[in-house]
């Protein structure tokens, strides 16, 4: 069975819910002040069963002006809009509002009933009928069909359920593939079993059991029971409207604007990019970050207007813009919005979500202006390509890109093979799956041999920069993980040479000028001369008037040319010495087969300040092996 949402639409008092009486049996009005105003004030519910294999959700809608915001909660996720126009009245104030709000919105058909037929003459109800159909001409009900009816006598109703049964064969149901989402537009406690939520499952099924997430409030639970069109069931489809029981939800936990969505599926957004449409009827110009009432799914929240290369908007005019919200909802791309003015209240524009997760940009960004002419076209290669190639060093994710085009998974997986394969794009991490532009990648493989040749400039006597070292060189706007992909580029192309921890330039030998040989030196004889107690590191500089790190570089360097010997970070010795101790302890160990510490001690004459590092430094040699408290020989 098709599962579609008819919608109604119309001025206050031109018999929407005696309409939909007529044709279902329900009364929408539920509530006592509804009852006694004789007016609808919130959104009403009932289901339409036609010819065996089509089922309307029905929505019924305030007509008033003041309950126009709860209008347009009814109109998200309808498939079909009936537009109700009394015939004793003609077209209204709201009828208008209501017909913009349903274009904004997405609504592509419907029809028209003329109800109160039966207090009208037949000439007054054919100037009427084409009244209404001059109005609805170059809009989406252009040509649909006016229908008058009476809720009184059941006057048209049949002629009314076929002309919806013709339209229902070419609408089509909304998909059940994806995650679901369903907008909260009702919450209530049913004794027994707790919260209920209710809305329009506007994509995926949700069932028994399933967990959930509400947004924005992150709370988590799961789903106990399902009901459609009255029903209780297993599921609920796309296209359905459903009542779902959440488990162990109070009912001020939730409210209309919620989103029923799975756990970790979508993120809540306070910054959308849009395609913005202002309507012919708007009073002013739309100035920039001037500040509206978005309306879109069920809820609603101020958001400040950023013209994105205009200053002003006039009436009738289109642009794109950045809606800034005033608290986190979500909103993907495509989605529609309606705008509506503070005061007086009003429609004034609406539009469709292009970019949910925009970047920071300059106002009249051509790059911006650019991607955005990508997100509203049908082109799927050009929306990846741009989204990547504009993330520069950052990179993307595969998620990212489908939340910012709105592209199913697997058109986004075909479209970045395809882009990779000709090479226009880069995988730089495999999971999560991370790309980049092919000119970003090449751009920050420069950037990074360029902090390697500018460190090696600025410390001549280095051969290298150490990985992590030259790691913290990237741009803070890049992730880590890409530091090893571009090294192996790097050392791919034979630029760079990686030998354990440290990355040199191919043939690097680090050279001292004529004063750092003198000082390198004068270190070198400082240790011969204090021959097994040389000076530390501290002394060294101490001695020769020089800074610790500048002492440590020369030292390194000495040990690379084999003139000096690190024993630990701060403690070098002549090579002498320690060949001298080696060939004591040798000796020793082959003669006794183990020393402790005393015995070294006894062998060198050494201090513990010496001799323990210089047993470790053995041991680090892997020419003694430590066992207990002593040392032996290691084998082999």
């Amino acid at each position: 069975m098709k599962h579609l949402i008819l919608g109604t639409a119309g001025h206050i008092d031109h018999g929407k819910t005696s309409l939909v009486k007529a044709l279902t049996g329900t009364d929408t009005d539920r509530l006592p002040e509804e009852k006694a105003r004789g007016i609808t004030i919130e959104l009403g519910f009932a289901h339409l069963e036609l010819s065996g294999d089509v089922q309307f959700g029905i929505v019924d809608v305030p007509g008033h002006e003041r309950f126009v915001r709860t209008m347009v909660a009814g109109v998200g996720g309808m498939d079909l809009v009936m537009l109700v126009i009394a015939a004793d009245e003609g077209i209204m104030p709201q009828t208008r509002e209501h017909l913009d709000i349903c274009r904004l919105l997405g609504v592509k058909k419907g029809l028209v009933a003329l109800t109160k037929s039966d207090l009208v003459d037949p000439e007054w109800l054919g100037l009427v009928t084409e009244e209404v159909r001059e109005y609805l001409a170059e809009c989406f009900l252009e040509g649909a069909a006016i229908v008058p009816v009476s809720s009184r006598t059941g006057a048209g109703l049949t002629e009314l359920k076929a002309e919806l049964a013709r339209l229902a064969a070419d609408v089509e149901e909304k998909k059940s593939a994806g995650p679901f989402r369903l907008p909260v537009d009702r919450v209530f406690t049913v004794t027994g079993f707790g919260t209920v939520v209710t809305g329009t499952l506007l994509s995926g099924s949700i069932a028994v059991g399933d967990e959930v997430e509400l947004l924005p409030s992150g709370i988590r639970t799961r789903v106990r029971g399902v009901q459609s069109h009255g029903s209780k069931g297993e599921k609920g489809a796309a296209g359905q409207r459903v009542a779902v029981n959440l488990q162990g939800v109070e009912h001020a936990e939730v409210r209309r604007g919620d989103v029923v969505v799975p756990p970790d599926a979508f993120r809540t957004t306070r910054t959308v990019d849009a395609m913005l449409d202002y309507l012919p009827s708007a009073p002013r110009n739309l100035k920039h970050r001037a500040t509206l009432r978005l309306h879109s799914a069920t809820y609603e929240v101020p958001a400040q207007v950023i013209l994105l290369d205009r200053d002003t908007l006039k009436p009738g005019e289109s642009a794109f813009a950045q809606l800034r919200l005033e608290h986190p909802v979500l909103l993907l791309p495509g989605d529609p919005f309606v705008l509506r003015a503070f005061s007086p209240p009003a429609t004034v524009g609406g539009g469709r979500v292009l970019d949910p997760a925009p970047v920071r940009r300059r106002r009249r960004s051509a790059e911006a202006l650019q991607l955005l002419k990508a997100l509203a076209g049908a082109n799927a290669r050009l929306k990846v390509d741009l989204l990547t190639d504009q993330s520069l060093y950052s990179g993307i994710t595969l998620q990212e890109i489908i939340t910012r085009s709105g592209l199913p998974l697997r058109q986004a997986e075909a479209t970045l093979a395809s882009l990779l394969s000709d090479g226009t794009l880069v995988q730089v991490v495999r999971e999560p799956r991370i790309f980049m532009g092919k000119g970003a990648f090449t751009d920050l493989q420069e950037l990074l041999f360029g902090e390697l040749e500018r460190f090696l400039r600025d410390n001549p006597l280095r051969e290298g920069i150490g990985k992590e070292e030259l790691k913290g060189r990237l741009p803070k706007r890049s992730d880590p993980r890409f530091f090893g992909p571009l090294l192996a580029m790097l050392e791919k192309d034979g630029k760079v040479v990686v030998e354990r921890d440290l990355v040199k330039l191919p043939g690097r030998k680090g050279s001292p000028s004529t004063a750092q040989a003198g000082v390198q030196e004068r270190i070198a004889d400082l240790l011969r001369k204090g021959e097994m107690e040389p000076p530390t590191v501290r002394e060294l500089g101490e001695a020769i008037g020089c800074a610790e790190k500048d002492v440590l570089g020369h030292l390194n360097f000495l040990v690379r040319e084999g003139k000096a010997v690190k024993i630990k970070s701060d403690l070098f010795y002549a090579p002498d010495p320690v060949a001298a101790v080696r060939e004591k302890l040798i000796a020793h160990l082959k003669d006794n087969k183990e020393i402790t510490p005393t015995g070294f001690r006894e062998l060198t004459g050494l201090s513990r300040k010496f001799m323990i590092p210089l047993l470790e430094y053995f041991d680090g040699e892997k020419l003694t092996i430590r066992v207990g408290d002593k040392r032996v020989l290691r084998k082999g």
